[in-house]
């Protein structure tokens, strides 16, 4: 069995399928990608991994035990951190201060925000969102505001809000999703970097290419809500069902 498996989910919106007998296993310590065109349910069955949607039929099982039913954070403590489209961080605190709310919400299970002027007196704690910070070259930036920092910034800072937790599951949904190609590469060095010093799987979702193939040890292909094959990266390039899912091309 893989750290994550996904058996016969299903979601319907009204009359819209969204996920249609969906399964997935995704093995310990591996990069696995899921792509596929617009509409695919990509993001649906993202949702119905972190307890933001509930399936209507299948199981979810982490780590061998389920997560349906469970609440988005407790989700999260069982193990697994996800990484959003767009940045989910606090624009008004410091970089620091932002790595050290999931420091103590992983330790003790809840965080209340008016509390922050607490922070500073656990050295411990700090001295952990230090370390993260410096794993993502973001030690010099300690004391800026999040909202003042780059759009690449802003993803290596989230990256450290969720590795700072030393889950065992990292969700990306699209990582690098408006960076220019520079920013895009920096981070596809970054995650090959957390990926050789940690034991850690990524599940990846993924339109940028490029992306995909730098990283993934197998690629599972969404086509309107239904997995089309999964295959290790150079049996997908060239694979026709894949092209006509992309394309339209015919095989």
């Amino acid at each position: 069995m893989g750290i994550l498996e996904v058996k016969g989910v299903n979601k319907r919106f009204g009359g819209l399928q969204a996920l249609g007998d969906v399964n997935l296993s995704v093995a310990e310590n591996t990069v696995h990608a899921i792509i596929g065109p617009n509409g695919a349910g990509k993001s649906t069955l993202l949702n119905c991994l972190v307890g933001k949607l509930l399936p209507d039929t299948g199981s979810v099982m982490f780590d061998g035990q389920s997560v349906l039913g469970r609440k988005p954070y407790q989700i999260n403590q069982m193990g697994i951190s996800r990484v959003f489209q767009t940045p989910e961080i606090f624009g008004d605190l410091t970089v620091l201060e932002n790595v050290m709310i999931p420091c103590f919400a992983s330790r003790d299970g809840a965080f209340r925000m008016h509390a922050i002027e607490s922070v500073f007196s656990e050295k411990t704690m700090m001295d952990k969102a230090l370390t993260m910070l410096e794993d993502v070259n973001m030690a010099d930036k300690r004391h800026m505001h999040a909202a003042s920092l780059s759009r690449g910034d802003k993803r290596r800072l989230e990256m450290a809000m969720c590795l700072v937790q030393d889950p065992k599951l990292l969700l990306l949904d699209e990582p690098t999703a408006g960076m220019a190609r520079a920013d895009t590469n920096n981070t596809i060095e970054l995650l090959k970097e957390i990926k050789s010093k940690r034991d850690i799987t990524m599940c990846i979702i993924e339109h940028d290419m490029h992306v995909v193939f730098s990283l993934a040890d197998r690629i599972t292909v969404l086509a309107q809500g239904t997995p089309l094959v999964e295959d290790a990266p150079e049996n997908i390039k060239g694979n026709p069902k894949v092209r006509e899912a992309y394309l339209g091309e015919s095989a």
